[in-house]
């Protein structure tokens, strides 16, 4: 995942650096942010987003190359106090190889440009390639972590806190037997469980699933490509694409559901029903969604200008005792970035969110909740020219029903060259409070939201 200078490798045909994706060129810090509306009291803390922001002057070969970019927002006491953003200094920042001279991985040449994480009080930036890279409260750079030498092999992007236990479960993957280790690290951040998952394949493999009892594998139809030039993977149509469920603890013995081609990228949630099947939902890709999605990361012509080629939100059954699976599209608008309130992660929800992308009957982008007891959509569109990003859910204070609470999103705005950090009702969509960001912030991947009560 090389860069170039734009003095070698002209700019005008990369869609991820222009419009609601071009750069930002330097770091800036803000006070006393303008707000629209009421900020809820409640929220005390910091909403922290990461994406791929190259250097000024440098033209990655592909989007998930730029370097990676922290934007973030102090709320406290109905106040919005603060913004910054800071490039994750970390040593691909300034072009450090990727791969050593001997050919093996450099673990710290990380862009840290996918996702921000808090958990045991430690604040990771993280790209799956890579060694987290832990972060200050106010987004200084403190360098790789290794979870206390414990963990000797990249990290998932995208990692999950079990609501019941405090435990945080991840991966690591690889294009070499075995593909999948698992690790799972307490409360506190302490690595108790690292295991290899040797009967997964050289298949992309960016997220999980978690249920109550389970770890669900994602073995689908992308295949490990290294002459792919953005991300190293291509659809293969002779791959047999597979879901697999395998115990969270004791044997990695894992029972394998053949499943129509496809990809997901991001899991919305997985859980075990009423009848003791294993359910998952997500954005689901066909291989003509992923084709438009792949010519976006490297400014191929068909990109349609968006990274979501048209994925759309689908549920897979896999019945356990039987060894069937079934899947079934449960709405046809184009979606990415599926997010729930956590407090339900690995088990039955009932609702989720998501980003919508023009398609499917939708001509703007909008933020979208689904109801999978009536099967409403609710769609809150953003308006001319505006883009949201993922929808953070904050649980609120004393709420009693799943929906009690909050969405965070941070918004670009390219007719007002602006950007605000909008505060949603979870319940409605109506939006309850905006904060006037300094300057437009490019639209970009994944954030979450962090309490002060979890940094203490």
């Amino acid at each position: 995942m090389s860069s170039t200078t734009a003095s070698s490798l002209g700019s005008s045909a990369k869609p991820y650096l222009h419009a609601h994706f071009e750069p930002v060129v330097d770091e800036i810090s803000a006070t006393s942010l303008t707000v629209h509306g009421t900020l809820p009291r409640e929220l005390d803390g910091r909403y922290f987003r990461n994406s791929h922001n190259p250097l000024p002057g440098v033209v990655p070969s592909n989007w998930f190359a730029g370097s990676g970019m922290i934007h973030g927002v102090r709320l406290r006491a109905g106040q919005a106090e603060w913004y910054r953003n800071s490039w994750v200094k970390t040593p691909a920042l300034d072009g450090a190889p990727y791969r050593r001279p001997d050919g093996s991985i450099d673990l710290t040449a990380s862009v840290a440009g996918t996702n921000i994480i808090e958990h045991g009080g430690r604040i990771l930036a993280l790209q799956e390639q890579n060694l987290p890279f832990e972060m200050t409260r106010d987004l200084g750079t403190v360098g790789p972590y290794d979870f206390g030498g414990k963990l000797r092999t990249a990290m998932t992007a995208h990692p999950k806190e079990c609501p019941v236990t405090g435990e945080l479960h991840f991966f690591s993957w690889s294009p070499y037997p075995p593909h999948i280790t698992y690790y799972v690290a307490d409360r506190s951040g302490e690595i108790v469980r690292a295991v290899g998952v040797p009967t997964t394949g050289p298949t992309l493999q960016h997220d999980f699933g978690l249920t109550t009892n389970h770890v669900v594998w994602l073995d689908m139809s992308l295949v490990f490509d290294h002459t792919n030039p953005g991300l190293p993977f291509s659809w293969s149509d002779s791959y047999t694409p597979r879901i697999g469920v395998m115990p969270r603890t004791g044997s990695t013995e894992v029972t394998w559901f053949e499943v129509e081609a496809g990809a997901l990228l991001h899991v919305g949630n997985a859980y075990e029903d009423a009848a003791g099947n294993i359910v998952i939902e997500g954005p689901r890709y066909d291989r003509s969604a992923w084709e438009v999605t792949d010519k976006f990361s490297i400014g191929a012509p068909g990109h349609l200008g968006t990274p979501n080629g048209g994925a759309v939100h689908t549920r897979w059954i896999l019945d356990l005792a039987t060894g069937k699976s079934s899947e079934a599209v449960v709405d046809d608008l184009v979606t990415e970035f599926p997010t729930i309130n956590e407090e339900f992660l690995g088990r039955a929800h009932r609702f989720s969110y998501a980003m919508a992308f023009p398609g499917g009957g939708l001509d703007e982008y909008a933020v979208v909740k689904l109801d999978s007891a009536t099967g409403q959509t609710t769609v809150s569109r953003m308006g001319d020219r505006r883009m949201p990003g993922e929808a953070v859910f904050v649980p609120a204070q004393g709420g009693t029903r799943e929906d009690d609470g909050y969405l965070l999103t941070l918004v670009s705005d390219t007719r007002a060259d602006a950007s605000q950090l909008l505060v949603i009702d979870a319940s409605n969509l109506d939006t309850v409070a905006a904060v006037e960001l300094p300057r437009r912030v490019p639209s970009g991947i994944h954030g979450n939201w962090i309490p002060d009560a979890d940094l203490r």
